[in-house]
């Protein structure tokens, strides 16, 4: 406690003494200069940022990476602009006068170029909690560090520790810790998000393997950052020996259905039984899987429901994957005629019909067959194809039936339906009487 007083004390006598220097003639005019560049930064940013804007805005082509990194600068302009005249100031002072006349403006120079550069380069974290800590913690870190009181800070900071047995913590090391991981998961987010453009692009891979690669090197990535921030705050590593032990015990009781669907996903990345874009069934549920995660299965069905289905009921279930070697679908239609018509020329019909509709593939051609004789009708099923089923099956099959109609109708040919044939019989007359009165 005496040391944080003494800290304390000798803190605030250095500001004062800065506070003093202030008042000198040479820091006092510096400090005008100042204010007035960034009184001209915004008078000149008023003035550039609406072309600018105009011309952003007529940008065809770029990525959206690239139009969100154009606007942080953009976003940004009146610093960088005070920046550019401070520096010019500085440099200009350095050749008319003594360096010692302008040392206020070569400080607020750099620190502006600092703090827009960790303003710039935290925008790769996409965590906002992450980059807003890491951000602040590059602020401090820059400001103490040009301002050249980093040793004082360090001292304050690691004054403030928790000694628990052989282990100590103090407020640096935390800082340090918060800083240092932050840091490395932005640039490993970063990374992970680069390696993901380039193998979308990589068109020799199938998408199973793809996103296996995907998940593999996110890991990797994220574990990694983990470790080189605990190295990097001398961080024992072997302590960690009791909770590896707890979370494997963990895993044992509490974890099993996580670790089977951890498990499973691999599986069905490895084997390439489903992969993103194929059309299956699982139960009620059909639509297209659209995203393979590390713990479940994004389904997306034609009503705009999105089911997330454990990777385990991948591998236990029974799954109707539609497009797993083909993209080829066939549908079936039945449909029935009056016995007055030709058996042969329906079947042409009705070829020719399931021809007509646009998602109907020529090859393998629609066939249509008899498949009994009923009560009432010629019974025929009508067989054909399609090669987009994630675009919807019943709607092709409405879509057939309507031009199935429109040819039956055109050639006279009717679609019988049940009838009953019902005949009134007059009343019967009345029974003899079998007895009668005494």
């Amino acid at each position: 406690m005496n040391d944080i007083l003494a800290l304390l004390q000798s803190s605030w006598a250095d500001a004062l003494a800065f506070l003093e220097s202030l008042l000198q003639p040479w820091r006092f005019y510096q400090i005008i200069i100042l204010i007035v560049l960034a009184v001209a930064s915004t008078f000149i940013a008023r003035f550039v940022k609406p072309p600018i804007e105009t011309w952003m805005r007529g940008l065809e082509g770029m990525r959206a990476s690239q139009l969100r990194f154009m606007l942080v600068i953009f976003r940004r302009t009146r610093g960088i602009i005070f920046a550019l005249l401070a520096w010019m100031t500085y440099l200009v002072m350095q050749e008319m006068t003594w360096p010692s006349r302008s040392y206020l403006i070569g400080i607020a120079a750099t620190l502006a170029t600092a703090w827009i550069f960790v303003a710039i380069s935290t925008r790769l974290i996409r965590n906002a909690a992450i980059r807003s800590i890491v951000r602040w913690g590059a602020w401090a870190f820059v400001t103490v560090r040009v301002l050249g009181i980093q040793e004082d800070a360090e001292a304050a900071l690691d004054s403030l520790a928790l000694s628990m047995g052989e282990t100590r913590l103090s407020l640096l090391l935390l800082v340090k810790a918060v800083v240092v991981l932050g840091l490395l998961i932005g640039i490993a987010n970063f990374l992970a998000r680069f390696l993901d453009r380039r193998l979308a692009e990589n068109q020799e891979m199938s998408p199973s393997l793809r996103v296996l690669t995907t998940k593999l090197t996110h890991v990797m990535l994220f574990a990694f950052a983990v470790f080189i921030a605990l190295q990097t705050i001398g961080f024992d590593l072997t302590s960690l020996t009791v909770l590896s032990g707890a979370v494997g015990l963990g895993l044992g009781f509490g974890l099993q259905k996580v670790v089977s669907n951890l498990v499973s996903g691999v599986i069905v990345l490895m084997d390439k039984s489903i992969k993103p874009g194929d059309v299956i069934s699982l139960g009620d549920t059909f639509g297209w899987v659209s995203e393979l995660n590390a713990r479940f299965v994004a389904v997306i069905t034609r009503d705009g429901k999105e089911y997330l289905i454990p990777n385990e009921d991948l591998i236990t279930t029974q799954v109707v994957n539609w497009t797993h070697s083909s993209n080829l679908v066939r549908l079936d239609v039945y449909f029935g005629v009056s016995y007055d018509s030709d058996p042969h020329h329906v079947r042409k019909i009705a070829r020719e019909a399931a021809a007509t509709e646009k998602r109907v593939v020529g090859n393998p051609a629609p066939v249509c067959h008899i498949v009994g004789f009923g009560d009432s009708s010629i019974d025929f099923i009508l067989r054909f194809w399609i090669e987009d089923p994630s675009a919807g099956l019943t709607n092709v099959r409405g879509n057939v039936y309507l031009a199935l109609w429109d040819a039956l109708k055109r050639e006279n040919i009717d679609i019988p339906f049940p009838r009953r044939d019902i005949q009134m019989l007059p009343p019967a007359e009345a029974a003899p009487k079998l007895f009668e009165g005494d």
